[in-house]
């Protein structure tokens, strides 16, 4: 199979506000628009942020969402500070195969913030 780029589409209910959250709090670069959905730049893939999903007030689990966003960072103080500047709340957990800062957008999706070399 000839992949000319991968992508991933999240469905979300609370469309606009999640718009903006990956937009002006995530940092991530809109590619395109039209109607009801948004394609960011994710890496070398896009994130279309779509909507037709269901929301939750707290953090998805994983029977609602089997999915986490992972976006990693070279350093993981940086990026937890400036998350936490914009009002979002990120939880710092250490693994032993790792270090994260774990979040929610506006709809309960889980992201995640890896710490790599």
């Amino acid at each position: 199979m000839n992949v000319a780029q991968y992508g991933i589409i999240l469905f979300v209910e609370k469309y606009e506000e999640c718009v903006v959250f990956y937009r002006d709090v995530v940092s991530l670069e809109v590619v395109y628009t039209k109607d009801s959905l948004t394609t960011f730049r994710f890496g070398s893939a896009y994130l279309m942020v779509e909507q037709g999903g269901k929301r939750s007030t707290q953090e998805k689990g994983r029977h609602q969402n089997p999915t986490v966003l992972r976006f990693d960072v070279t350093d993981l103080e940086s990026a937890t500070a400036e998350l936490q500047g914009k009002g979002v709340s990120v939880e710092k957990q250490t693994f032993d195969w790792g270090r994260i800062g774990a979040f929610t957008d506006p709809d309960g999706n889980r992201c995640e913030l890896k710490n790599v070399p």
